[in-house]
């Protein structure tokens, strides 16, 4: 009964009624969630506040935010190593058609060979987009003052207003970049990572 319960994937509404308790948990005790975050606190833990007035903060006060992270790495690798079956995702039938145009393979594992494998990241191109992205999603949370999950979980349950336009902006961002830039980057340049 257990391992099916553990190896078995739970239905979405459960991750749902989760992330409603630990928000009231959050607004409980006067706590924002928000992953990006836990840069700026790192950043203030290394004292770049000395230098920068944006890492000038008690960075002790966001240690539970930090225990998330480790708690999120330290999750990741469990399920990876532990709790796995090591059957591969399923996605639909529409969206692997999708990818093989781009060329790119159903997944064998959580991610694609063909975007995350390590061939493709120490190749030039897979380099610079993952390079690339980082920046970019990096860029994106700074200047949105927040990450997704932060304005979506955080942000819109606390019913903020500049959290509802971040969340706009970061669908239509993703829109862009699925319909218009995802295609354009691996169809023209139709090379292997």
């Amino acid at each position: 009964m257990l391992s099916t319960l553990v190896y078995q994937s739970w239905p979405w509404w459960f991750s749902g009624i989760m992330i409603a308790c630990i928000m009231f948990c959050l607004l409980y005790f006067g706590q924002s969630f928000g992953f990006s975050a836990n840069l700026a606190t790192i950043c203030s833990m290394t004292g770049l506040g000395k230098k920068q007035e944006l890492f000038n903060f008690d960075w002790k006060q966001q240690s539970w935010n930090l225990v998330f992270l480790m708690g999120t790495l330290i999750g990741g690798f469990i399920a990876n190593n532990f709790l796995s079956d090591g059957i591969p995702i399923q996605i639909a039938a529409d969206t692997i058609k999708d990818l093989q145009k781009l060329g790119i393979a159903a997944p064998e594992s959580l991610q694609p060979n063909e975007l995350f494998g390590l061939d493709a990241v120490f190749s030039i191109k897979g380099f610079l987009i993952l390079a690339l992205g980082g920046l970019m999603i990096g860029f994106g949370a700074r200047y949105a003052g927040g990450c997704t999950s932060g304005h979506a979980i955080s942000g819109l349950s606390n019913l903020q207003w500049p959290s509802l336009l971040a969340v706009i902006g970061f669908f239509i961002g993703g829109l862009i970049m699925t319909y218009l830039l995802f295609p354009f980057i691996f169809r023209s340049l139709n090379t292997p990572l």
